[in-house]
């Protein structure tokens, strides 16, 4: 096996409303702005950091999405069930795209952040 090379530094949104993705997310990881770079309305971009170094970069681009993401985010809640963390999020200004919860309480939902960006919420430790 090799050596590994290469390490995760940031995960990259593109949006039109870089300070309001980054509030958004915020609210969806507890990540915080990064402190040497302040975000705030009309800043070109924004950057959350998160946990062991890996950050998530909002930057601004023309176009808006119009596909299906090639790549997205899977988050495990950790202090509420997904049931609870899906209705929360729809609270803050996420949209349901699919549900694939089933009966025996497997599954998934399948969300967009308020730009359209998917990403999807699993069963966590507390169900």
């Amino acid at each position: 096996m090799a050596a590994m090379t290469m390490a995760l530094h940031s995960i990259t949104v593109d949006c039109h409303d870089c300070y309001a993705q980054s509030l958004f997310w915020t609210q969806v990881t507890g990540w915080q702005e990064d402190p040497d770079d302040p975000n705030g309305p009309g800043d070109p971009n924004g950057r959350l950091v998160g946990p062991h170094g890996v950050n998530l970069l909002f930057i601004p681009v023309p176009e808006g999405k119009t596909v299906k993401n090639r790549m997205h985010l899977d988050l495990q809640p950790q202090e509420r069930s997904r049931d609870e963390e899906v209705e929360r999020l729809v609270g803050i200004g996420a949209t349901i795209v699919s549900d694939q919860r089933r009966p025996d309480g497997r599954g998934w939902v399948v969300m967009a952040d308020p730009e359209g960006n998917e990403f999807c919420v699993e069963r966590g430790p507390l169900g």
